[in-house]
């Protein structure tokens, strides 16, 4: 009997024992998003006929054209098929209105105020030709960047980022940092023709 006694309280020490409360409780895992690859960066040159500019696209993005009834010469749509998304490019002729441009640009820039969280201004100074502002816009913005270079007398060009989704920062992030090289690369190599 003292056998069966010693088995008996060994087996509840053992259960009890077992049935320690958890330290670590369980915490449900954060929404997490898909893991995105981007290819590597490479680039090819963008030089439409007749084109008063051209710079380098990467080798995954395809220039269209556009066709808009409201559209002028030289508007092209760079579409990033891998990224689900467009920089839309505008073109100017200046005649003495860089002024009214750059402050259009501003002021289509700070309407993504209601829903942007920052908005940080870069200037640019490419060479000795080319200038202007990178705008990033963070939040949950349509347009996470927008820019304009110019020469300041002749030319100005305008861009600005789109994706076909849903503007929310956190899952676009790693596709607006890879947008954003491409960007940097199509203003660094911009030439006027």
């Amino acid at each position: 009997m003292k056998f069966k006694q010693i088995v008996v309280i060994f087996f509840l020490l053992i259960v009890l024992i077992s049935c320690k409360g958890n330290d670590d409780a369980s915490i449900p895992k954060p929404k997490g998003y898909y893991r995105i690859s981007f290819p590597a960066h490479a680039y090819k040159e963008f030089k439409p006929a007749n084109c008063p500019y051209s710079f380098n696209i990467s080798e995954n993005a395809v220039a269209i054209l556009d066709s808009n009834d409201l559209s002028e010469p030289f508007w092209y749509y760079i579409v990033m098929p891998k990224l689900n998304g467009e920089i839309y490019i505008t073109y100017k002729k200046l005649n003495g209105d860089f002024a009214k441009y750059a402050e259009d640009t501003r002021t289509l820039v700070y309407k993504h105020t209601s829903r942007a969280s920052s908005i940080n201004e870069s200037v640019l100074k490419v060479n000795e030709n080319v200038g202007g502002i990178l705008y990033e816009i963070g939040g949950d913005a349509a347009s996470p960047i927008q820019f304009f270079v110019t020469d300041s007398a002749n030319h100005f060009l305008r861009g600005a980022l789109y994706f076909n989704s849903a503007p929310n920062a956190d899952s676009l992030a790693p596709a607006i940092k890879y947008a954003k090289e491409d960007i940097m690369k199509m203003i660094t190599t911009l030439k006027w023709n």
